[in-house]
């Protein structure tokens, strides 16, 4: 490695990581945006499209499904093709498959369209922690990752704003349609203005890719379809056999292939195993309650989907302020307290939330249980992305990011559909007061999990290792080649 090299690495230019970081909380927005817009727009999607409620819980797992899937994939072909090149493509085809979404004429369509969406998304979001991580020193990244969780943030802020104005004022199709400019102005800066990195395998370990998407695939499948056809029956049973079987063989094939695509060792540390159970129990609680919210103040509550996505505001425009602060924050006194403290808020405000819900609550009542738990998410996102690429060499933080980011959306995934399946044993959308039937206990599953999350979190060493000891774990071709 030349000496400019050298220097490029330890002291990057100011305005690359400047790029780096808005580049990259732009990829984490638009990712984000996709599953909050789509939620304000689920009564509509029914009246317009006919859709049922399982149709609607596919408007969104099917984005969820090929996103947890495709993780650790995207994040391999960063690392043998190029971080830069494959963010940029993982952009454009979530941008071509936004617009197939909003010319979709039919519920069955825009699914296919979403499973497109999330394939792009999973090349994307994985790779915008790599990037940080090739720029930023692992003692100084905290406050990067906290301004790409801040960006982030608008796209859940603003999703139910935005998803209810466009919906009210326009049609559906624009919530997607909106992806267009800002997909097309992102694919040029991108290989323009971003550092290209590779990882450390030469080869993709392509044995280990066929396993983990088709396990995943199973162990996502499974809770997809409950609602549905059942937990007892025999197609969710037999879809969590085989994605247990598969990912089972996955493990044993990564203990044994030359290039890993995931080395199994990672997993001893604490703060990479107990960060991610944690990301992954939040996100449960997380989509989960998103999915229950959005819709009760329009069903339970009558208001129209600019006014569900206004009250929705205080509990998704948290992060815009506390995540970066968090992640500052976090460089300083360690990730534990942080994602603790954040997911203990959550199950919180999710309580009270769930115990004070009824036919005649008013918005006043339930401003201060959103704040709280929004407090809570925003703590826990930065820090726990933080805390699984700290814990590993920097040359493969792309596999860290990728585990991390495949756990929330299979988290995701678990907790629509968990949600769905107490709610319909529980209420309907007959009436608001039986669809307030239903969400009351549905909620309080999702505080549970937040709660259970705070446990996992408890188990995250108080500081992280310093970079320098992580390093000396990596292998000699462990040096990511930068041009």
């Amino acid at each position: 490695m030349t000496g400019l090299t050298k220097n490029l690495t330890k002291n990057p230019p100011r305005a690359l990581r400047a790029w780096t970081v808005t580049l990259a909380g732009i990829g984490s927005l638009l990712c984000a945006l996709d599953v909050v817009v789509v939620s304000t727009a689920l009564p509509s999607l029914r009246t317009d499209l006919g859709a049922s409620l399982s149709d609607l819980e596919w408007t969104i797992n099917a984005y969820n499904l090929a996103f947890a899937a495709l993780m650790l994939t995207g994040a391999a072909l960063g690392d043998r093709f190029g971080r830069r090149r494959m963010f940029a493509g993982g952009v454009a085809v979530f941008t071509l498959a936004s617009v197939a979404a909003a010319l979709s004429d039919g519920v069955g369509q825009l699914i296919v369209a979403r499973v497109v969406q999330g394939a792009g998304a999973a090349v994307m979001l994985p790779l915008t922690l790599t990037l940080i991580s090739e720029v930023f020193l692992a003692e100084k990244r905290g406050v990067a990752i906290g301004l790409w969780g801040g960006i982030g943030g608008l796209g859940v802020a603003a999703g139910p704003v935005l998803g209810g104005a466009v919906t009210e004022g326009m049609s559906w199709e624009w919530i997607f349609w909106l992806n267009v400019p800002l997909g097309a102005v992102m694919i040029p800066l991108a290989l323009l203005k971003l550092r290209e990195s590779r990882g450390p395998r030469p080869q993709l370990d392509l044995v280990g890719q066929v396993l983990v998407v088709a396990g995943l695939l199973g162990l996502a499948w499974a809770p997809a379809r409950a609602p549905v056809v059942g937990w007892g029956s025999g197609e969710v049973l037999g879809s969590f056999a085989v994605g247990a079987a598969l990912v089972t063989a996955f493990l044993w094939w990564e203990r044994r292939a030359r290039y890993p695509m995931l080395p199994l060792r990672y997993f001893r540390r604490r703060g990479f195993s107990a960060a991610n159970g944690a990301i992954f129990l939040m996100c449960v609680s997380l989509f989960g309650s998103l999915f229950l919210i959005s819709q009760l103040f329009q069903i339970g509550l009558g208001h129209s989907p600019m006014d569900a996505g206004l009250r929705i505001l205080v509990w998704t425009a948290t992060p815009l302020i506390v995540a970066p602060i968090a992640g500052a924050l976090a460089d300083r006194y360690g990730n534990r307290p942080f994602m603790f403290t954040g997911l203990l808020l959550q199950a919180g405000g999710l309580a009270a939330m769930a115990a004070l819900t009824g036919p005649d609550v008013g918005y006043g009542t339930l401003v201060t249980p959103l704040i709280v738990a929004g407090v809570g998410i925003s703590m826990v996102f930065p820090t726990a992305a933080n805390a699984v690429t700290s814990a590993v060499p920097s040359a493969d933080a792309g596999v860290a990011a990728a585990v991390n980011t495949a756990l929330r959306e299979l988290g995701g995934v678990f907790g629509i559909a968990i949600a769905a399946v107490v709610f319909a044993r529980n209420g309907s959308y007959a009436t608001p007061g039986s669809y307030i039937d239903g969400f009351v206990p549905a909620l309080w599953v999702t505080a549970v999990a937040a709660a259970v999350g705070a446990g996992a979190a408890a188990f995250v060493p108080p500081k992280s290792k310093p970079q320098q000891e992580v390093r000396r774990s990596a292998t000699p071709e462990a040096v990511a080649v930068r041009t």
